[in-house]
């Protein structure tokens, strides 16, 4: 095998490795996917400003994210069905995470459980909800989370209606992925991963057992339970409700408005994510890194900023610090690597984004990362930049 030297290397290994159906549903994003390759575009247009000759000999990632001290500003995010890219991938992306000394978040439509994963890791790790028409549901979810110790509860606002992904259905995406004539072959390709899913007990939807008819068999059945159970009534009273259940941090994820990002705050988040859900709900929307900067100076100090959607690299972390957020989330970029290589290729992704980061930081002239700002970024209209 060729040396891993980029994060688009482990996504070519995750291809040939994970069926085809389940490598899109990771890979691909709403609609014509405008968002998805916007996130890119937006991120890759931005310029670091190169610094020379100042001592950058003992540099620094260390920081906190919701109050946890961290090796980085980098967190897991939470993605549905990641057990199933992987035979037990919420367990081996927490334990990857918790090595790396940086934040696991388990998503409500995993495939392992709250319990299976708490039992397979040292410390706790965070829970995502979603809040649906079925509060007492929401209520138990928010129990299991507390009884599983978890220090943070991330709140998924932007799903209230789920925007269609096209290759999922033309994938015929199920949860089992079932063998039929049209999959057959492209299964029996990968008899590494069909071995791994053989050997799991871990198959369907672990956290929504007894709520889902059948026990959430089959992504038809769960499309059916979303649409029925996902609440677009759901406002921010609701997210208040939330607020008063759980007493951890609570971080609030898919913002994009500065108006949103301020009712977040008066209903109590201790968080924001900006984010647009990796381009896989509304197509269409901003590149998210275009909306940090204005969310940022919405709420100020009063709550932590954090961003997410498109980040593959060390440098896509340093140019979202530099617009204001204090710490990132990343979903593709783990998962390629737990695609390709296991809980190894989960260490694999965050060692490369550590080292990118670390090297893009002293050649900006940066020693603590908690240090990084505007300074970092070229602009040509920008008289500190020497330019314009």
């Amino acid at each position: 095998m060729m040396p891993i030297t980029c994060n688009e290397d482990l996504r070519q290994l995750a291809m040939r490795r994970a069926p085809r159906a389940i490598f899109d549903y990771v890979d691909r994003g709403s609609y014509d996917e405008h968002t998805l390759n916007g996130n890119r575009r937006a991120l890759d247009a931005l310029m670091l400003r190169q610094r020379v000759m100042i001592d950058v000999d003992r540099r620094s990632l260390a920081t906190t994210m919701a109050g946890e001290p961290v090796s980085m500003p980098v967190g897991l995010a939470p993605t549905g069905l990641t057990g199933i890219l992987h035979a037990d991938g919420e367990i081996l992306a927490a334990r990857a995470a918790q090595a790396a000394g940086v934040p696991f978040t388990l998503s409500t439509v995993s495939i392992c459980s709250i319990e299976a994963v708490r039992a397979a890791v040292e410390k706790p790790f965070w829970f995502q909800l979603y809040v649906m028409r079925d509060r007492d549901f929401a209520a138990s979810l928010i129990q299991r989370a507390k009884a599983a110790q978890c220090p943070a509860l991330v709140l998924t606002a932007d799903l209230q209606i789920q925007g269609q992904r096209h290759r999922d259905i033309k994938n015929g995406l199920t949860v089992p992925p079932k063998l039929t004539l049209g999959n057959a072959l492209d299964l029996l390709r990968r008899p590494r991963w069909a071995l791994g899913m053989l050997r799991t007990p871990h198959r369907n939807f672990g956290n929504l057992a007894g709520f889902i008819p059948g026990g959430g068999k089959g992504l038809t059945t769960l499309s059916q339970w979303i649409g029925s159970q996902f609440d677009p009534t759901l406002s921010w009273k609701d997210v208040a409700w939330v607020r008063s259940l759980w007493p951890g941090k609570l971080i609030v994820k898919g913002i994009l408005d500065a108006d949103d990002a301020r009712a977040a705050v008066d209903a109590g988040a201790d968080v924001i994510v900006v984010s647009n859900h990796g381009g896989r709900q509304l197509d269409s929307a901003p590149p998210a890194i275009l909306a940090l900067p204005q969310v940022a100076a919405a709420v100020g100090d009063r709550c932590e900023i954090w961003f997410d959607s498109g980040v593959r690299s060390g440098q896509d972390v340093l140019k979202a610090l530099a617009l204001g957020a204090r710490a990132t989330l990343i979903g593709k970029a783990f998962l390629y690597g737990l695609g390709a290589l296991g809980e190894r290729g989960v260490t694999t992704a965050l060692e490369l984004i550590r080292r990118e980061l670390d090297v893009s930081m002293a050649l900006t002239g940066t020693r603590d990362v908690r240090d990084i700002g505007p300074q970092v970024l070229w602009r040509p209209d920008n008289p500190a930049t020497g330019a314009g």
